[in-house]
């Protein structure tokens, strides 16, 4: 429970002895009265908590148990100092003594106190809290409408898992499918999803029934006369999101907000065939949708601030933390974070170990390296995803027959057991040393040679030469005013891609290390390895200044 600052409700807490009594709210400030006069009249014992020992072990269980709590903390948390801090406070308090404990205790509290990661945390804590003030929109005065229906269109692994968030939190849904198959499945999906909360034990049968009883599946546009929003999350196909949208305009009340779920194509393309641009807004959730905590909300120069405000209080009532940004390529989140992988791919080609690069990146604290994430992902998305950004961004993309190469050969990810890893039959990855030769054809394509340099990189190194492109593309989008400030940045990159909160998000973490550092160095790997590593003005220009990227950008005209 301290390890992993994981709170305990009232039934549990009693259960552990760590309250004496659960009384209703309307009572509890009574009994306590009554336990207290009870106590001074000596009806009830009064027994200080420090000094219950009624749930110890013996001293050499109590030590070899927190010898095993130390292997499991630095295991789970090996970047951390609290867990261990606990742990030390606790067995001074065993061996020593109820009030040893609590010295130890303070000198660790007031040590840790002024830590980084301590500051980062504190950071991390009041920015997520935040990200539902937005200048122009949220002080309008404007109160969310209900939404009593929600419509989704495509039932695969982002649209069941959307509609798995929002009938979790009693959002009747309809489900529209192509074709009697697909749409099997995905109600499958959804059942599949909720099934795993069983198992888990967050959610009972019975439970599940009522809440499975609020989805329904359709095959055409007929039931979404009285729905009050829609989601479409079909493939990334341009043409199709617009026949979709289009169809939508036909059959959905006036008021009903027509929201997508794609993740890089621009919403103006989306809705070019249609005239309800102020009710077209984008509701891009991270997979698995009902279980990862953020939802990227996009809006573009003419959405309505009446279907923000809306969309923001949705994305509350089914537990997201919902961060408002503005409208282009890959939005906040996958555009900040393409570099992320272009980057690796890069130092791949150059002769950087694949999976080295993974380790290191890792042992940084994200939950997995860039090559296994792509293989998450999957090829054909991470493709689809590195085309839209080559064709929107192209002076600065770093251009590579890598991936697709390796998809021409039946690789597609996690999914067909192959990627950059292989994958056993309980998905457990491993290193494949068939990848050297896809890298070496890839090398031989684009001309390039190996960089003695770069296949003998330090962790160090690997880390920055992965992490800087990343900063520097996040420049230029607060430069664009694509987010209304460096903190929603920092959240979207926590809950969005997986970067250590303890860290601070993205933009905390470059500040913590400089924008001069940073800048000179994108200007050393730049001359060496091209535009890929060129700083943009914005950060050349913190950098001239020594001021922080998180300082507000009063130049920018924002998208917002």
């Amino acid at each position: 429970m301290m390890l992993m600052s994981k709170p305990v409700k009232g039934q549990e807490a009693h259960a552990l002895g760590l309250v004496d009594a659960i009384v209703p709210s309307d009572e509890l400030v009574t009994v306590a009265r009554r336990w207290a006069l009870d106590m001074v009249e000596c009806k009830k014992p009064w027994v200080a908590s420090l000094y219950k020992t009624d749930k110890l072990e013996p001293l050499g269980d109590a030590r070899e148990i927190l010898k095993f709590a130390r292997v499991q903390a630095r295991k789970q948390a090996p970047n951390l100092e609290h867990p261990q801090a606990c742990i030390d406070a606790i067995e001074e308090g065993i061996i020593s003594g109820p009030r040893a404990g609590l010295v130890r205790e303070l000198e660790n509290f007031q040590k840790l106190l002024h830590s980084d990661t301590c500051k980062s945390l504190v950071h991390i804590f009041f920015s997520q809290r935040g990200t539902t003030k937005v200048p122009g929109v949220t002080d309008l005065g404007l109160m969310p409408r209900k939404i009593k229906k929600v419509a989704i269109i495509g039932g695969g692994l982002m649209g069941s898992g959307i509609a798995t968030a929002l009938i979790l939190s009693n959002y009747p849904v309809i489900l529209k499918e192509v074709n009697e198959k697909f749409l099997e499945a995905g109600l499958g999906r959804v059942k599949a999803n909720l099934q795993s909360r069983v198992k888990k034990g967050k959610m009972t049968q019975e439970r599940l029934e009522k809440t499975l009883s609020l989805i329904k599946g359709t095959l055409d546009y007929e039931s979404f006369r009285d729905v009050d929003m829609v989601i479409e999350a079909v493939i990334e196909k341009v043409s199709l999101k617009q026949q979709i949208f289009a169809d939508l305009e036909k059959y959905c009340p006036p008021q009903c907000i027509l929201a997508s779920n794609t993740s890089t194509i621009d919403l103006n393309l989306v809705g070019e065939k249609t005239r309800s641009h102020d009710r077209i807004i984008g509701a891009h959730f991270f997979s698995p949708a009902h279980v990862m905590p953020l939802l990227e909300i996009v809006r573009t120069q003419k959405t309505s601030p009446q279907v923000i405000v809306d969309l923001l209080d949705v994305g509350k009532k089914i537990k997201k933390t919902p961060v408002v940004v503005g409208n282009c390529t890959g939005f906040a989140v996958n555009r900040v974070f393409f570099p992320y992988t272009q980057a690796a791919i890069l130092l791949a080609e150059h002769g950087t170990d694949v999976y080295q690069i993974d380790q290191v990146i890792n042992k940084f604290g994200m939950p997995m390296g860039p090559f296994r994430l792509v293989d998450l992902v999957g090829f054909g998305v991470a493709i689809a995803t590195g085309t839209q950004f080559v064709e929107n961004f192209p002076e600065r993309s770093y251009k590579s027959m890598l991936v697709p190469l390796m998809q021409e050969d039946k690789r597609a990810g996690e999914a067909t057991r192959k990627g950059f890893y292989v994958y056993d039959s309980k998905r457990k990855a491993s290193p494949d040393p068939e990848i050297k030769k896809y890298i070496e054809r890839a090398r031989s394509i684009s001309g390039m040679k190996v960089d003695p340099k770069l296949s003998k990189l330090s962790s160090k190194d690997i880390v920055e030469m992965i992490f800087f492109p990343v900063v520097n593309e996040a420049c230029r989008v607060l430069a664009e005013g694509i987010v209304v400030k460096a903190s929603d940045l920092d959240i979207a990159s926590v809950m969005g891609m997986g970067f250590p909160p303890y860290r601070g998000g993205i933009t905390f973490w470059a500040d913590s290390l400089g924008s001069k550092y940073i800048c000179s160095r994108l200007e050393e790997w730049s001359k060496a390895y091209g535009d890929f590593f060129k700083p943009c003005a914005y950060l050349a220009e913190r950098a001239a200044k020594g001021a922080s990227l998180s300082a507000p950008v009063e130049q920018a005209k924002s998208r917002l």
